[in-house]
């Protein structure tokens, strides 16, 4: 296995090419006039924060114009306090937190800070874990309220509370965030590298009650972006606290991925479903390669060299596959998918298969900018 360094030589014309045709297209595709939105979406602020990362790298204007615009538009989320949710690291951290460390805008500032506080406030004593939702029942999973659900997804969202613990001095925050991750090791790691997506907890141990399939095929399954989350999360953990276990757990689920897609390095929607009918989803493959770049960083450029090789091969086969660089199109990443198809629970026209989803443009914007080295990391 070649090392980073010589992946890096190796693929650099490709690397330097596929950003070229990233900024040709969202240079013009940023001009538009965007649809409206729900600003309460956990997916609200991907566009902004996309155009953040191009304008950190071009210093293109409309970039940054976008940019704002998006994130003044999420303030009706924001001090709406009973619709926040777990989801505000997506919605503001790389968004908000990004704009602020680019632009030092003070109000970019409060706006995740105030983002991080409401994340710190979802914290159970005794259970060390933070709350997914305000009432799970209203994702139509359990047929009785549940409060005390952790997802896999919150992983992604702990790097406000380290960057709220870093910018105000007080460790707080940070705690909050380890110990959620620590329970996440505890509760939601498989010892084969796998995760649960969805975990409902005893509120006073922290201890797993339940698992619930979440958006995979089933209870048990392996839902791959939720593997994903798990891989970028516990790297960014690391990346923030500089605590060997989460490098460690974040290896073990980046091990497991790769022996999942290797044949043709692009990800099923669930790792444990049937062979046929095949479903992808590239916004797992992307999230994942960001983070398996976040491994190889960390390690040894030798032992690096696995992850590395490993994300490059995921990006190169979904840019050849599933990639649209049109100018004249609003989508670059196709292929991506909300949940796996279960027949009489959720339908395929339900299910959100195979179609463009921004949160795949954003991650493989952020991965093809690790590769060309940039250290402006948006968590």
């Amino acid at each position: 296995m070649k090392n980073c360094k010589e992946l890096l030589a190796e693929n650099k014309d490709w690397i330097e090419e596929t950003f070229e045709k990233i900024d040709n297209k969202m240079s013009e595709v940023t001009k538009r006039p965007r649809a409206p939105f729900r600003p309460q979406s956990w997916t609200a602020g991907f566009w902004g924060a996309t155009n953040v990362l191009l304008y950190e790298k071009t210093k293109n204007e409309d970039y940054l114009k976008s940019a704002k615009e998006n994130e003044e538009k999420m303030d009706e989320a924001l001090f709406d306090f009973e619709s926040l949710y777990h989801d505000v690291g997506f919605m503001w951290h790389i968004l908000s937190g990004a704009l602020y460390r680019i632009t030092g805008d003070e109000k970019s500032k409060n706006r995740n800070l105030l983002a991080a506080s409401s994340l710190a406030s979802r914290f159970v004593l005794g259970g060390n874990f933070i709350r997914a939702w305000n009432d799970a029942s209203s994702k139509g999973w359990p047929q009785r309220p549940v409060t005390n659900w952790t997802i896999i997804d919150c992983m992604m969202n702990l790097p406000i509370l380290y960057w709220a613990s870093e910018h105000i001095g007080d460790d707080r925050f940070k705690r909050i965030g380890m110990a959620h991750a620590d329970n996440a090791i505890r509760t939601h790691l498989r010892a084969d590298g796998s995760v649960h997506h969805c975990v409902e907890h005893d509120r006073e141990t922290g201890d797993a009650v339940e698992t619930f399939g979440g958006q995979g095929i089933a209870v048990g399954s392996s839902w791959s972006r939720g593997q994903a989350w798990a891989i970028y999360g516990f790297a960014l953990s690391y990346l923030h606290t500089k605590e060997a276990r989460y490098l460690d757990a974040a290896k073990q689920v980046a091990n497991y991925f790769i022996a999942c897609c290797c044949d043709d390095w692009l990800p099923r929607i669930d790792f444990r479903a049937p062979s046929e009918p095949v479903y992808y989803d590239t916004s797992a493959g992307c999230c994942a390669a960001c983070g398996m770049i976040e491994i190889a960083k960390a390690l040894a450029e030798d032992e690096g060299g696995v992850y590395m090789h490993a994300a490059i091969k995921i990006l190169r086969a979904i840019a050849e596959r599933f990639g649209d660089f049109d100018p004249a199109t609003d989508a670059m990443i196709l292929g991506g998918s909300v949940r796996y198809p279960v027949p009489g629970k959720y339908p395929l026209e339900q299910s959100g298969v195979h179609q463009h989803i921004i949160y795949s443009d954003f991650f493989f914007t952020e991965a093809i900018l690790k590769l060309l080295g940039s250290e402006f990391n948006p968590w």
